[in-house]
């Protein structure tokens, strides 16, 4: 199979655009989902948690646990992207900008739909920021990183680092509701096809890593057995050609 060629460098003021606009449309959709208060996705729910116990805000909370998690990279020799560092803060201050435009929601009918564009909002900004490949966000580079480092499935990794993160959030505070179910049901399908739709240079292939990657980590359609493929030149300067890349690859700063 021989396909058009996407070079490194190219579109890289898109990927750039891609990556900002989606880290900051993540922190939006998280804020609306605390004010659609129905319950917040895994982190948010721990977010949440510490800022009632610390009088933080929710978006200093997110930029100071993921600058902490990114201190856990060190020890699994996760290599952080541009995309890394940068969802550290902009995600963060994205929140705590869009909590001070977006007044309280009253009324379930309201709710019901502020939580519905949150979920939404958040499946566009993940494919927006994945797509872009600069990187994982720290939470994505300790699932990772853990599951080199251990040999245990990426799933499982993932399924038990979230598990901790909800329960301790709903001990300290944080928001455990319909919401949370239903961002865990509708993401995976959002994202996925969010990340075909933003692949950079208009070819699926090329985003196909990506893809696989929210499958295969929980946010996506869960085909354990799947593999991504990525575009790479033939050695010989010929046609190129189509290789298998594993979902913790993919993931990986290109």
């Amino acid at each position: 199979m021989s396909i058009t060629a996407v070079p490194r460098g190219a579109h890289l003021t898109r990927r750039l655009f891609q990556l900002y606009v989606g880290l900051a449309l993540y922190g939006a959709s998280s804020a609306l989902l605390v004010r659609a208060g129905l319950g917040l996705e895994p982190w948010g729910v721990l977010h949440q948690g510490l800022a009632e116990r610390t009088g933080l805000s929710i978006g200093v909370v997110s930029i100071v646990v993921g600058a902490t998690v990114l201190l856990l990279w060190i020890p699994i020799r996760q290599r952080p992207g541009l995309g890394t560092v940068s969802n550290v803060f902009a995600v963060g201050i994205a929140m705590d900008g869009t909590l001070a435009l977006v007044p309280d929601v009253h009324g379930l009918a309201a709710r019901i739909a502020v939580m519905t564009a949150g979920v939404v909002v958040n499946g566009v900004a993940t494919g927006l920021y994945i797509a872009a490949r600069f990187g994982p966000g720290p939470r994505d580079g300790l699932m990772t990183g853990l599951h080199l480092r251990t040999g245990r499935s990426i799933r499982l990794v993932r399924t038990l680092i979230e598990v901790a993160v909800v329960a301790t959030g709903f001990l300290l505070g944080g928001t455990l509701g319909a919401g949370t179910v239903v961002y865990a049901l509708a993401i995976g399908p959002l994202a996925q096809f969010f990340l075909r739709f933003f692949a950079v240079g208009g070819n699926a292939a090329t985003g196909a890593g990506a893809v696989t990657e929210v499958a295969e980590t929980g946010t996506g359609t869960g085909d354990a057995a799947a593999e991504s493929a990525v575009v790479a030149p033939a050695p010989d300067g010929g046609e190129t050609t189509v290789t298998a890349r594993t979902p913790e690859q993919a993931i990986l700063p290109q």
